[in-house]
């Protein structure tokens, strides 16, 4: 596995993550499929999911493992998509019946706006993550600043979670002040709980 040892150093960010997403890109669609189908099977059956009755879900894009279809079929919960606003996340219901592209050409539900803090559970997208739950995304910042107020510890929800292939992880992430870790990290192969795994989490 890679090691990325200098968050401050943006140009060994840039180069991770395009290693990363190359890596993603050399799966097969057969085995895309069939580690997309593992991955959300062992999601639907994480205690903080099978508690959830608000989950933020996303359209995956670029190789990204692809939540959306629980959302599509499941009727006990409701399902929100992350919409861009003033560089931070807000949240609208999955079901509205108009979807628009963003600027990044992402489609985004039309509708109310719900804050990070009314989620149970927030489904992320990531280029890369490690064991101890650092995540590495696309570089725009918007879930680090969309849940900032979950490094202060009085806050327990939303619960997030990071959805990837087992290409993905790497060896460690140095985290900078303003990273917000994830609780766990779901893959086609297993469950990654940072230690020490949050109470609830499962």
């Amino acid at each position: 596995m890679p090691t990325y040892p200098d968050s401050h150093d943006p140009d060994a960010r840039q180069r991770l993550r395009r290693s990363l997403q190359a890596a993603r890109r050399r799966l097969e669609p057969c085995q895309r499929h069939r580690a997309t189908e593992r991955a959300l099977a062992r999601l639907c059956r994480l205690p903080a999911f099978v508690r959830a009755r608000s989950v933020a879900v996303y359209r995956g894009v670029g190789g990204e493992i692809d939540p959306a279809p629980l959302a599509d079929a499941d009727p006990r919960r409701q399902y929100f998509a992350p919409v861009v606003r003033n560089r931070m996340l807000v949240f609208r219901p999955w079901q509205a019946p108009i979807w628009r592209a963003n600027r990044f050409g992402i489609p985004e539900p039309v509708g109310t706006d719900y804050p990070a803090r009314a989620m149970d559970l927030v489904l992320t997208p990531l280029v890369g993550f490690d064991p101890a739950g650092n995540r590495l995304g696309m570089g725009g910042g918007f879930y680090d600043r969309s849940f900032a107020f979950l490094r202060d510890r009085c806050w327990r929800r939303p619960r997030l979670v990071g959805l990837a292939f087992d290409v993905q992880q790497v060896d460690a992430l140095t985290a900078a002040d303003w990273d917000v870790p994830l609780d766990a990290i779901v893959t086609e192969s297993g469950v990654i709980r940072p230690k020490p795994a949050p109470a609830g989490i499962g």
